[in-house]
């Protein structure tokens, strides 16, 4: 079926069409469900979670990010509230209430059952944005003296409580991590094996304490499908689980882009933000630009004895803000993502800004060539050689600026993603302008 011939949700929606809407619901698997209620606003997003089965109520609730969670639960009736909340996995609960308003959150809590009450109090104990509060604790823990059999007689008995099976944290008696070991690795070995004689007890670990997008990003590199998470005193506590370390990626991936466009992140579906939240998440960082772009006007103002003495110089200033700006954009950009998926570190600073140097310096001449052929056409061949020069330094000097921010940012404990390309072109743009005006003055003897 055609793109324009499919039944939209929020056409039966708006249609109050509740047939249609209970089929349309049991035909779509519930990812797709959960993304087209994101897309309408809370009011109408409540119709069509009602009509949802108890089952696939929760399935759907889970796959919502906690901002459109909490749109859900205000509709809701006591009853419903409490059901939803108690049947949920503990890490996606106190990543819910730790994000929700304190109405919510209080309310939530006292819901709960005892256990689950604690299970999530002992989750929202951990640092905000630290794994703590993303792994599960619902596991299945086997102790190292067992044996093959025995395991999975354990697993049997306790794997319906669990999130996940497919990774075994192994334990001593002290609880401390031993390793960890594979359900797979479980069936094919003999019942009599010990379990101590294929535990891979090299796996990568980290504390519930450390930042939660660091330890996604060791899921995706070790390929893992759980990382085990351990207190201070290397005790078993929980797993991080592929599926929340993908949602953590997404999520850091989307601020960064985000901050490099010059915005703040928004929560929500794009489709249902409304317009004044959009206005304001982007305004911060114009309001900012603008300040910093008087630095270009105050450049403008030092040098305007020399483009009086030769104004052909002012054609060639949008051009060259424009490429430095590129340059710097492209170069802050890499780094920025470099360090997100740990390809670079602080200390690689001189050996980052060196190779940009020469990307930069090579970048300059191929255009410069361009410039000196199209500038001496239009201008004459004396200020195209200013011009050709000045792009050459100016392409060497922004890929440095663009490739030096993000490091030094990151060594201040700033979020890298906020010396965002605009800002980056903006103070290239200022200074580009103060070497343009110097290299013309050097070759044009001015």
């Amino acid at each position: 079926m055609d793109e324009e011939e499919r039944v939209e949700l929020i056409d039966l929606v708006e249609a109050n069409d509740l047939t249609g809407m209970r089929l349309w619901l049991a035909e779509h698997p519930p990812y797709e469900i959960a993304d087209e209620l994101a897309r309408m606003d809370s009011h109408l997003a409540a119709v069509p979670f009602r009509l949802l089965d108890k089952d696939r109520e929760l399935e759907v609730f889970e796959e919502l990010d906690p901002f459109h969670q909490q749109e859900i639960l205000v509709g809701l009736r006591d009853g419903a509230f409490r059901e939803l909340l108690e049947e949920m996995d503990p890490d996606d609960r106190a990543r819910l209430i730790g994000e929700a308003p304190a109405k919510i959150a209080t309310r939530a809590l006292a819901g709960l059952s005892p256990s689950e009450r604690k299970m999530t109090a002992a989750l929202l104990g951990y640092p905000e944005e630290s794994v703590g509060r993303y792994m599960t604790p619902e596991t299945v823990i086997l102790h190292r003296d067992l044996t093959v059999g025995r395991a999975l007689e354990v697993v049997r008995a306790r794997g319906t409580d669990a999130e996940t099976v497919d990774i075994l944290p192994v334990v001593d008696d002290g609880r401390r991590l031993a390793g960890t070991v594979r359900l797979s690795d479980l069936v094919v070995s003999e019942p009599e094996t010990a379990i101590k004689d294929v535990v891979d007890v090299l796996v990568p670990r980290v504390r519930a304490t450390e930042p939660a997008e660091d330890a996604a990003r060791l899921v995706q590199q070790a390929n893992l499908v759980a990382l085990p998470v351990v207190d201070s005193e290397e005790r078993f506590v929980g797993l991080l689980t592929f599926d929340d370390a993908l949602e953590l990626i997404e999520a850091a991936d989307s601020e960064d882009i985000a901050r490099q466009s010059g915005a703040s992140p928004v929560a929500g579906h794009y489709v249902a933000v409304g317009v004044l939240r959009l206005a304001r998440a982007r305004s911060v960082w114009l309001l900012l630009l603008i300040v910093a772009s008087t630095l270009t006007v105050n450049v403008m103002q030092g040098f305007e004895g020399t483009l009086e003495e030769v104004t052909a110089l002012a054609l060639f200033v949008p051009m060259l803000t424009g490429t430095g700006g590129n340059v710097g954009s492209q170069s802050a950009t890499a780094i920025v993502r470099a360090l997100a998926v740990g390809e670079v570190r602080i200390r690689d600073l001189p050996g980052v800004a060196w190779k940009e140097s020469r990307v930069g310096f090579l970048l300059g001449i191929m255009l410069a060539l361009i410039a000196l052929i199209i500038g001496s056409s239009l201008v004459g061949f004396d200020i195209a050689v200013a011009v050709a020069a000045s792009v050459i330094a100016i392409c060497t000097w922004a890929a440095v600026i663009g490739s030096s921010m993000p490091l030094l940012a990151r060594r201040m404990g700033v979020d890298p993603a906020v010396v965002s390309a605009p800002m980056v072109a903006t103070l290239v743009d200022a200074t580009g302008l103060l070497i343009y005006f110097t290299v013309a003055r050097a070759v044009l003897g001015i």
